[in-house]
């Protein structure tokens, strides 16, 4: 099984903003840890900070190998709605994922305009929102 890993804008800045709200571990050390708590999947990450190469990405699913995809789509989750498109057209599960709770934060922070596409959404974990997201795509794409 292969999952894609997405994050997006202001993803590589993990551990060093704002730790206080996303956690001191940085995307590499996350990245890390979920190839050891799954040693049975395969993973592709893929970070940027551009909303058109987010896209490009998520289109790209659709003819590659990959089973399903894990989403940070960082702020572009509570207004791109060109995200939200490329999500609903390929045919593969995606899953939302934010490493703080969304819903105890900022007003605009509450509303995702991707969830509705999504198969699930997971947030306020820290980095176990990566892996809640794993454990759920694995067992769904098993089944």
């Amino acid at each position: 099984m292969k999952l894609l890993v997405v994050n997006g804008p202001n993803l590589n800045l993990t551990g060093l903003r704002e730790p206080q709200i996303y956690g001191s571990d940085t995307l590499e050390t996350i990245n890390a840890e979920l190839k050891k708590e799954f040693p049975d999947v395969s993973f592709e990450f893929f970070q940027t900070n551009s909303e058109g190469m987010l896209i490009d990405k998520i289109q790209a699913v659709q003819g590659e190998a990959s089973d399903g995809v894990i989403l940070n789509a960082g702020a572009l989750s509570h207004y791109s709605y060109a995200l939200r498109d490329a999500i609903d057209a390929i045919k593969k599960p995606v899953v939302e994922v934010h490493l703080s709770q969304v819903f105890s934060r900022e007003e605009f922070r509450r509303t995702s305009v991707i969830s509705e596409v999504c198969k699930g959404t997971v947030t306020g974990f820290g980095k176990y929102s990566y892996f809640a997201a794993a454990f759920a795509l694995a067992r769904l794409i098993k089944k």
